[in-house]
């Protein structure tokens, strides 16, 4: 049973130490991700699971202890999902970007598990995996990793492409009103060309809300750097 969840942007420029000299600027994100995992913490569930892109193909799925760092970024900083130890496949960025979150606030409200959701899985696999995820008498919670488009400016890493704010604008409505149907309901071709690695997450959350009755709040939303960064809570 899904009793909460949070949705986060999953840049690697949230660590201050990737972002450098330019960390300040995503302060408000760094603030409205901890307000978000708080309303995790307040649902008191059994365990976590962090939910966030990760390749071109399929699931794969990550134990507590997974580790991962920012190496590939430049910085020596190595992240833990959880708190239990042991050997496991490295995080993914997205998966690594979460479990820096939860290190920054502490978390140890419940155990940690990881699912990497691969780029171009079917919305409909998407939200069977989600229905999936909530089957089972435990209280889960949820921390739905991904960025929207990458498209909103000449700089952005897409480039500028006129689609890409009104699709943003869209997934912030769904994600603030707790909307299934229209999470449901995004394209997943106009997202992979608009760059939005959230998409699949996203669809993965609509499917474990199924009849769990949460609202949402919408957080935060910008577009620094050209991509656009969402985070909401739904509890």
């Amino acid at each position: 049973m899904l009793v909460a969840a949070a949705v986060c942007p999953c840049p690697p420029l949230l660590v201050p130490e990737v972002a450098s000299g330019a960390a300040p600027e995503l302060d408000a994100v760094r603030a409205a991700c901890a307000d978000a995992l708080g309303v995790l913490a307040a649902a008191r569930p059994d365990r976590l699971l962090v939910v966030g892109p990760a390749g071109e193909e399929g699931l794969g799925t990550f134990p507590e202890g997974s580790r991962g760092s920012f190496r590939g970024f430049g910085v020596e900083v190595g992240v833990q999902l959880g708190r239990a130890g042991g050997s496991a496949p490295e995080l993914p960025p997205s998966l690594a970007v979460a479990a820096w979150l939860l290190e920054r606030v502490g978390w140890a409200d419940a155990p940690v598990e990881g699912l990497g959701v691969r780029e171009p899985l079917a919305a409909e696999r998407c939200i069977e995996v989600g229905k999936e995820i909530a089957a089972g008498p435990d209280r889960v919670a949820m921390l739905v990793m991904g960025d929207a488009s990458a498209c909103r400016t000449l700089k952005a890493p897409g480039y500028l492409d006129e689609r890409a704010e009104p699709f943003d604008a869209a997934v912030a409505r769904a994600l603030g009103a707790g909307d299934l149907s229209a999470l449901k309901a995004l394209d997943a071709g106009l997202a992979y060309e608009l760059k939005a690695s959230g998409r699949a997450p996203w669809q993965v959350l609509a499917g474990a809300a199924e009849g769990a009755g949460l609202s949402g709040t919408l957080l935060h939303e910008s577009a620094p750097y050209g991509v656009g960064y969402l985070v909401a809570a739904w509890s």
